[in-house]
């Protein structure tokens, strides 16, 4: 096994070298003060080549991409150990699913959702169907050549016939539920992993007659969320203790469950029925398991690569390959081993993907994205790579400490500048996995985080982390039924702007958004009010000595008197709410194609720039302000930009 630090520093070489050069300043900087929206292009804002699934055709492994513009599937030949064709997948923001078909390889994508065919002997690409579901999240062909795919939201299944082109909608496999996330097939039926209230589904192929096969004393779990099946069995890996299960297709009654053993694990993400054994891999560990169906024999193989998510395990030529987001383990059954391959040092494509944060601490900025950072050095031009198993959804610096909020297991990094790795300081638990938002208290020293419940779930949740003692207290919930979005905090209280939306593929039971004051010495929310009739959601909370000021998810500024607890005027800004940050009596905020401009003291706003085009993960929009307050920084494109103000 490649040791971790070994093998990151050898992945950020690589991504030095596929990484495409900043651009250099505008001659307005370089002379002085610039004029007000003077745009500076720094470049691809994170390059990287994440992995969501891979499928073998002979001795070729097809690795499928998630993020990148387009995606691709990059065709790893064993027998040259190289990357020697990439397939372009033109629609969609990445690849979750893909299966074969003889010789053809077929991709399924998300945010749309199209079913592509790669015909590995011509070499071409089609797009054979399109979907109305947001998500194609899994894939499985039967021995008789037909594509079965699970779908989200609502959770479906759909046949494709490649002999006729024809979909057949199997429908839910069990209604009222979001997501079909593990699928497989045999001569007779279709086997669908449910969540977010696990079931585990037999659908009869010819008559679309429906069976629940999850037993009674495992039904009250979140997820089947992975699946493998054999001439005999099923095997499926459960959310969210981390749990295996493992029946027999003609007798369900006749179980086994499984607990990955590594300390935290959740989740089981990934699962191979092969020559007896049931290979699974856990999350958040990112530990390798195996369990022999005949007697038991229960074996902690290794951790390939810490905390890495396995996206699929697959058999080839008696060795089992793990595909991750980083790259691809391989493991020999007959001497123990663990390999660690970089596919990107094989000949994998990296592309700048669709960026998920950005915080600038004056001298650098960072990007989070899938699987770390990229980290720009504002005085060099140098981009590094900040690895991190995860993706950071917020960024803050306090104390010359940076501190990252990652999905998933809404985790807490920090990082201090020049180090190779960021340390991992928590875990929030209590079934949260999205970070929102990250604030510094100067008054209490504390550190403020909050967190959007797992899929499903309800309540999100609100962590107070003490970097001086290392201690954290979670509060969940902290405002009831929804999820706080936005955080700032002044003199020992931190105001939070929340969400209607719990864990995501869950309908809001409440109506408007609040906004809400939490006293971190007495530990409790002290009041609470609606700001915007009809808003849903607080995307962004700044504050000044006297006032409060935040930004509604539909694009409407509100300030606010925290000792009246009233608001005192609103602005529509824009027609969709992003980042809002605050440089004396200006404020600035963004949506996909404009930065706005707002005086605080008249109350009004303008754009600075537009035509911007910005491509974040998810759609919205991101801005972070300088601290010396002379620029924003956020994306043209996929490409990070300096705006002088």
């Amino acid at each position: 096994m490649i040791p971790r630090r070994r093998f990151l520093q050898a992945a950020a070489a690589t991504a030095a070298v596929t990484s495409l050069p900043a651009l250099t300043a505008t001659p307005a900087l370089a002379a002085g003060r610039e004029r007000e929206g003077t745009i500076t292009d720094l470049g691809p804002a994170s390059v990287t080549s994440p992995l969501g699934n891979a499928e073998f055709v002979g001795d070729v492994l097809y690795l499928g991409s998630r993020g990148l513009a387009p995606n691709v599937v990059g065709a790893w030949d064993l027998g040259q150990d190289k990357v020697t064709a990439h397939f372009d997948i033109t629609s969609g923001v990445g690849i979750w699913a893909m299966c074969k078909v003889g010789t053809d390889v077929y991709v399924g994508t998300h945010s749309r959702s199209d079913l592509y065919r790669i015909d590995t002997l011509t070499g071409t690409t089609t797009k054979v169907a399109e979907y109305p579901d947001p998500y194609i999240w899994t894939m499985a062909s039967s021995p008789d050549g037909k594509v079965y795919l699970g779908t989200s939201q609502p959770g479906r299944v759909v046949e494709y016939d490649p002999a006729t082109g024809a979909s057949r909608d199997l429908g839910q496999p069990a209604p009222g539920e979001s997501y079909v996330r593990s699928i497989q097939a045999d001569d007779t039926h279709v086997y669908a992993g449910v969540g977010s209230n696990a079931h585990l589904v037999a659908i009869d192929r010819r008559t679309g007659d429906k069976r629940e096969l999850l037993p009674a004393e495992v039904a009250d779990r979140d997820w089947v969320s992975s699946m493998s099946i054999s001439a005999t069995h099923i095997a499926g890996g459960m959310n969210s203790l981390g749990e295996l299960i493992v029946l027999e297709k003609t007798n369900p009654a006749a179980y086994q469950v499984v607990k990955a053993t590594a300390p935290g694990e959740k989740y089981v993400v990934s699962v191979l029925i092969h020559d007896g054994w049931v290979y699974f891999a856990g999350r958040p560990s990112g530990t390798f398991y195996r369990y022999r169906i005949e007697d038991g024999t229960y074996e902690v193989l290794g951790v390939p690569f810490p905390e890495a998510q396995t996206v699929r395990i697959l058999e080839h030529g008696g060795r089992i390959y793990g595909v991750q987001e980083p790259g691809v383990f391989v493991y020999d059954p007959a001497t123990g081993g663990i390999e660690y391959v970089s596919h990107v040092a094989k000949g994998f494509k990296a592309a700048p993907e669709e960026p998920m944060s950005v915080h600038s601490d004056g001298e650098r900025v960072y990007v989070g994205g899938k699987g770390g950072c990229d980290v720009h050095d504002l005085a060099s031009g140098e981009v590094t790579r900040l690895p991190i198993p995860g993706e950071p959804k917020t960024i803050m610096t306090a104390n010359g400490i940076t501190y990252l909020g990652v999905y998933t297991q809404a985790a807490l990094y920090s990082h201090r500048a020049g180090d190779a790795e960021a340390e991992l300081l928590l875990r929030t638990g209590h079934n949260q996995d999205r970070p929102k938002d990250l604030c510094h208290d100067r008054a209490t020293g504390l550190i403020v985080m909050s967190t959007q419940p797992e899929p499903g779930h309800q309540n999100g949740a609100l962590d107070v982390y003490d970097p001086r003692s290392g201690r954290l207290d979670t509060y969940r919930p902290v405002v009831e039924r929804q999820t706080v979005f936005a955080l700032t905090a002044r003199l020992g209280t931190v105001y939070l702007g929340t969400s209607t939306q719990e864990g995501l593929g869950s309908p809001p039971v409440t109506s408007t958004a609040r906004l809400a004051a939490f006293d971190l010495r007495r530990r409790e929310v002290t009041w609470e009010v609606e700001p915007v009739a009809g808003a849903t959601s607080v995307t962004s909370l700044k504050h000044t000595a006297l006032a409060l000021y935040g930004i509604t998810g539909d694009g409407v500024l509100f300030e606010f008197d925290p000792r009246r607890r009233k608001v005192t005027r609103t602005l529509k800004v824009c027609d969709r709410g992003g980042d809002l940050v605050l440089s004396g009596t200006k404020a600035y905020t963004s949506d996909e194609d404009a930065v706005y401009k707002v005086d605080l003291v008249a109350f009004t706003a303008r754009k600075i720039v537009d035509g911007l085009a910005s491509d974040w993960f998810g759609g919205g929009s991101r801005i972070t302000i300088d601290p010396s307050r002379k620029a924003l920084y956020g994306l043209k494109g996929r490409n990070l930009i300096r705006i002088a103000i």
